[in-house]
């Protein structure tokens, strides 16, 4: 990695900028794509999935019996830490859940606000080189316990354990279906796909391109994507190799992720990129981590507040502090998308089992973006009620600000009301 050693303030904006993505030249070629699909549906399906990924899409869904034995199809301890797995996710999203709360504003004016759960959301799972079964428990489950009505999968893997997910989350129609046209399918709706209220899951350039586009005709996404990204912020209690192997754990996800290091140790810094290379070479996937590394930065500060205000600069999807004091310093961090405290907690947990979700946001929207969770499956629908006596009350005020607004349709609404009572 490269050290940077005490830059200045002024420097922080460029060390922390990410790569610059072309996203125009990405939209005029995903454009004709959603275009297509809109307009031919499924033969459009059939003939992109020839023409880019050379596979003749014959049954378009999954069968219910393909789903129902994909479990048989995988060994007993893989089904059994995505059972355990399922459980911690369940649990933690459950409590996400909120009752109504009855408010009385003043006597006889009652406002309350309840979740309704999106009744068609869809889930997008791409293929590439790791089956990201773990994305299916992780907008599965939150879906499943918010109570929308139809849950769409869109894959182009038929790996069984992400069939298997599937199952568990009750996903309630799957698809053969992957890259830009998948999600012009879940937006516009085909033949055989139905379309969604709101679109979830990751993806390449091109699947970020199209959940873009059709955001701005009105289908709801979870959320802008770039690429994965981690920053650490480690001390001299660190465990340089764990260190190490968070960095890389995070690198192999391909040559676009982000992965940031800071701290006010130059030894923390030094034992980390020694540890790096041997970790390194072990890896399957060693030829996309290295290309991440080879692009990253250890940044040296001279003290826990620079720290804090560049990581807080910086928003990173996942935060790891391998501090002392982590929970004191997770407490002053206001821009992240999950944060993991102390030397056993990789974001690997995160990822897969721990129980929080692993959906965040990346590119810096952690500053004003959540992770998926919930509520991002529910709408918040406000409800109230007026007695007589609140109208009796509330009224005149209702009156005297309608009428200096000038809308007099308004005023007569409630002095209609006020005179049926005297």
């Amino acid at each position: 990695m490269n050290i940077i050693s005490f830059p200045d303030r002024s420097q922080w904006s460029a060390l922390l900028t990410r790569p610059v993505q072309e996203t125009k030249d990405i939209e005029k070629r995903v454009f004709p794509i959603l275009e297509q699909v809109r307009n031919e549906g499924d033969k459009a399906l059939r003939e992109l999935a020839l023409k880019f990924d050379n596979v003749h899409l014959g049954e378009i869904a999954f069968s219910e019996e393909a789903i129902s034995a994909a479990g048989d199809l995988l060994d007993e301890e893989l089904k059994a830490a995505i059972g355990q797995a399922y459980k911690n996710i369940y649990k933690f999203h459950k409590g996400q859940l909120q009752a109504p709360e009855k408010i009385e504003t003043m006597p006889g004016v009652t406002c309350w606000r309840k979740s309704v759960g999106i009744e068609k959301v869809g889930i997008y799972i791409p293929g590439g080189s790791a089956p990201l079964f773990s994305t299916v428990l992780m907008l599965g489950i939150p879906a499943q316990i918010a109570g929308c009505k139809e849950i769409i999968l869109c894959t182009p893997s038929d790996h069984p354990a992400i069939l298997y997910a599937a199952g568990l989350v009750g996903v309630t129609k799957a698809f053969r279906v992957g890259g830009a046209q998948a999600i012009a399918a879940l937006a516009y709706g085909t033949e055989s796909i139905p379309k969604v209220y709101k679109i979830f899951g990751p993806g390449n350039q091109y699947v970020t391109a199209a959940k873009m586009l059709v955001s701005s005709e009105g289908i709801a996404i979870d959320m802008p994507a770039g690429p994965s990204e981690v920053a650490v912020y480690a001390d001299d209690t660190a465990v340089p190799a764990f260190v190490a192997a968070d960095l890389l754990s995070q690198a192999e996800h391909g040559p676009d992720s982000q992965v940031l290091l800071v701290s006010t140790s130059k030894k923390l810094l030094s034992t980390v990129n020694l540890a790096l290379p041997s970790q390194l070479e072990r890896l399957p996937r060693k030829e996309l981590a290295a290309q991440a590394i080879a692009n990253s930065k250890a940044i040296l500060l001279e003290s826990e507040a620079d720290a804090i205000d560049l990581l807080n600069q910086y928003a990173a999807e996942h935060l790891i502090l391998s501090v002392a004091n982590a929970e004191a310093v997770s407490e002053k961090i206001i821009n992240a998308g999950s944060i993991f405290l102390g030397n056993y907690t990789p974001e690997s947990c995160g990822d897969y089992a721990s129980g929080t979700n692993h959906t965040l946001p990346t590119n810096g929207y952690a500053r004003a973006y959540s992770g998926v969770s919930v509520d991002s499956f529910v709408k918040k629908i406000t409800v109230q009620h007026i007695s007589e006596e609140g109208i009796r009350i509330l009224g005149p005020t209702v009156e005297a600000m309608a009428e200096a607004e000038s809308l007099e349709a308004h005023r007569k609404a409630v002095s209609l009301r006020l005179k049926s009572l005297e």
